[in-house]
């Protein structure tokens, strides 16, 4: 039998909002395993949320750019040892600097960006100067870059939560102030919302098979013939989508609308057609 600490209780209770006899029971039933225990507070509706284990305990910024034509983008995140300095104007001009050499040399990874060119001089050789300068130490958490017929960026809470969104285009210049003010709005959307796809084919196969497993026992529960419960948990499938599907989801902005039906307003209105294909969201630490 696993040995089930109240520090394990207290992180269970903090991802869940469970209460603490339950979520000990959970983790007995888990045997300590902590992702099976918030499924099991899942099964019988006692964890309305299930949050990722671990808040972000890494200071620095998140820092988008983009090219002039908005068809290329990168985001890198770059931490520190405190707020203090991530506020800081010189280490966000750091984080920009960087975040330009991610997008010219198109790096994929941290190792291609540390050897990357910036403005004469490598980007490791730019983050050691960041130590020196700043006095805390740096480094470069991880990098994204996206290319397509149109990329907005947004960044939230002053470097805390970044976003690119990769769209589709026919007829519209993805650098028109209209599409623009759109592409933000998106952007803004996966931010706010954290969808985890941009449209319901892109759900991971493994993300559906664990959701429905668990709308399957929770069926089961009801005591109800085996068809209802097939029924039940399809409903609270199609809700899931609608609620982590970001073109499923309804508009910040205007809940009235879903984030498909402003981007069809948005693409007749500008004469053309708009797809969302895809986004990189990074939140800082996490």
């Amino acid at each position: 039998m696993a040995n089930i600490t109240a520090a394990m209780v207290k992180e269970l209770r903090e991802m869940t909002d469970a209460g603490m006899m339950e979520c000990k029971k959970a983790l007995v039933e888990a045997e300590g395993d902590m992702e099976k225990a918030v499924d099991v507070l899942r099964t019988r509706g006692l964890a309305a949320v299930a949050k990722k284990a671990g808040r972000a305990t890494n200071e620095g910024t998140v820092m988008c750019v983009l090219n002039d034509a908005c068809t290329k983008g990168a985001m890198v995140e770059l931490n520190c040892e405190t707020d203090f300095v991530a506020m800081n104007d010189k280490f966000k001009a750091y984080a920009e600097r960087i975040a330009k050499a991610a997008l010219a040399a198109d790096a994929q990874d941290v190792e291609a960006l540390k050897a990357a060119d910036c403005e004469g001089e490598t980007v490791e050789a730019v983050v050691t100067d960041a130590i020196h300068v700043m006095g805390e130490n740096t480094q470069i958490a991880r990098v994204a870059t996206v290319a397509a017929d149109g990329v907005a960026s947004y960044i939230h809470g002053g470097g805390k939560i970044g976003v690119l969104v990769a769209f589709g285009l026919e007829g519209i210049d993805p650098a028109s102030d209209q599409f623009k003010a759109y592409g933000r709005d998106i952007a803004m959307q996966v931010a706010a919302a954290s969808p985890v796809a941009a449209n319901r084919d892109a759900v991971p196969a493994e993300t559906i098979e664990h959701e429905k497993a668990i709308y399957m026992a929770q069926a089961a529960e009801s005591g109800k013939p085996e068809a209802i419960q097939e029924k039940m948990a399809t409903g609270r499938l199609e809700k899931f989508y609608k609620e982590n599907v970001l073109t499923e989801q309804q508009f910040v902005k205007n809940p009235d609308q879903t984030v498909a039906d402003y981007t069809a307003e948005t693409a007749k209105a500008l004469g053309g057609q708009i797809s969302i294909l895809d986004f990189q969201r990074f939140v800082l630490g996490a």
